[in-house]
């Protein structure tokens, strides 16, 4: 393999961990936030994509104009399910953990056989958008501009997520992550902070699924394989660590491109899940964690 071949394989390990990055970025911030695991984050960014592909099935509106409409959409969505079932969920006395990850879990299950009874099993595509077909070429390495952008745009949605972090909302979450009991004692609204939070991780992997659906598949399984990634992610980086996220996902990227060139490309996820336990066993709080 010439250098000029290992130079697109990082590539393109890059262009796809800025996406897988963006997706545990918002399952790090749920569960930074208030120790909840949710099992349908996955089915949120199906949930975003296959809106992309009812819009632009309808009226041929190109994936990067829907952008911040599916966006705020799954923020909605977000503050939805966690005043509807994960406020409830967290008031149970007994057996609150397991409550939690049944009824995660339940939602995700509910999302997709609901995607599945609308569109069907088949798998659907986007084609004949802005970005479809084209590429550029920077030193013999050529790039796919649906996959350029998606990782810009992914880069930029972790870069606010970054952002809000040192704004007076940003440290009222923090606060909230530190001693969810004793911010009430300050004024802060802890469900408030709680939806918001939600809302916000919701938003972030909406829109990972906005620009995914340009250039991937859309089915009611692939909320599932990205869930996978995303969780593999969050422990990789550390929970809780939003700085994780992002090196993590880079590196998974990475991995799993360079397995699937030197080895089967079917078996990509082995090299991704190897150096997880790698890692896990020299540092069990991931790269990054601090809980």
């Amino acid at each position: 393999m010439t250098a000029a071949d290992l130079l697109q394989v990082a590539a393109g390990g890059l262009l796809m961990g800025l996406v897988y990055a963006l997706v545990a970025a918002g399952l790090s911030l749920i569960f930074g936030l208030m120790d909840v695991v949710n099992f349908a984050h996955g089915e949120l960014m199906m949930l975003a994509m296959y809106a992309v592909f009812a819009i632009w099935a309808v009226n041929g509106t190109d994936p990067l104009l829907l952008l911040p409409i599916v966006a705020v959409l799954l923020f909605g969505i977000g503050i939805a399910i966690y005043h509807g079932l994960i406020a409830r969920a967290l008031s149970v006395q007994f057996n609150r953990g397991m409550v939690q990850i049944f009824v995660t879990f339940g939602l995700a299950i509910f999302i997709r056989g609901a995607c599945q009874f609308v569109w069907g099993g088949d798998f659907k595509s986007i084609t004949g958008h802005w970005l479809a077909g084209r590429t550029i070429e920077l030193g013999g390495v050529y790039l796919p501009l649906p996959q350029m952008a998606a990782s810009a745009i992914c880069l930029a949605a972790f870069a606010g997520l970054l952002v809000i972090g040192r704004t007076e909302f940003g440290r009222a979450l923090e606060a909230t992550r530190e001693d969810r009991d004793a911010v009430a004692l300050i004024g802060i609204d802890r469900n408030r902070i709680f939806a918001l939070g939600w809302g916000l991780g919701a938003g972030a992997v909406g829109v990972a699924g906005v620009m995914l659906a340009g250039f991937y598949y859309v089915g009611p399984n692939v909320g599932a394989s990205f869930a996978v990634i995303a969780y593999v992610t969050v422990a990789l980086g550390g929970f809780g660590s939003m700085l994780g996220a992002l090196v993590a996902g880079i590196l998974i990227g990475e991995v799993e491109a360079f397995t699937a060139a030197f080895w089967e490309p079917s078996l990509k996820q082995v090299g991704v899940f190897a150096v997880y336990l790698a890692v896990l066993m020299l540092r069990p709080r991931g790269l990054f964690g601090r809980l």
